[in-house]
């Protein structure tokens, strides 16, 4: 794996590992997903809260599996990077079914006028939830907004986090 991608998937666990003890466990995937959805003034229990953090508990299910522990974990640092490290590298077909599901919840939490898109003060508000500042947000947008059509579509948004994870785009899109 590139030394990029490595070091986005170490940072990940790093910032997933809310309760620092190590290894990544369902509750730390919650926790992430419940800090995202309080960040857009949604509580974490309602539907879209729901559907993110169901998202966020899919990709830990996948990434368990991949790295041969039980669907509950937990995973160490090395079996994460592991499993992350194989999602990254296998390109679309591994990343998007793995992400997928948690980005159709951002994008329902960011779309506030519900157009099924996410423009660029949605999608501040987003990089903001993850610790980016309104400014950085707005020029992280713009790079990725590579049709200039003003608005993110969930496909367009999948795409971006795949390839920040693989060092194609140089965005920050971990906080």
């Amino acid at each position: 794996m590139a030394a990029v991608a490595q070091d986005r998937l170490v940072k990940r666990f790093e910032k997933w590992d809310t309760d620092n003890n190590g290894v990544l466990e369902v509750s730390d995937f919650v926790a992430e997903a419940a800090k995202i959805a309080s960040a857009f003034g949604e509580n974490p229990d309602s539907a879209k809260g729901a559907q993110l953090r169901d998202g966020f508990i899919a990709m830990f299910g996948l990434l368990a599996a991949k790295a041969g522990v039980a669907e509950q974990g937990p995973l160490s640092r090395t079996q994460f990077l592991q499993a992350a490290g194989e999602v990254v590298e296998g390109g679309a077909a591994t990343f998007n079914p793995v992400l997928g599901p948690v980005t159709k919840g951002i994008v329902a939490l960011a779309d506030k006028n519900s157009d099924g898109v996410i423009d660029e003060a949605e999608f501040a508000v987003w990089l903001k939830a993850i610790g980016l500042n309104e400014k950085e947000g707005r020029a992280a947008f713009q790079q990725i907004d590579a049709d200039g059509s003003g608005t993110l579509s969930e496909a367009e948004l999948l795409d971006a986090v795949r390839q920040f994870h693989t060092g194609e785009l140089d965005v920050e899109l971990l906080g």
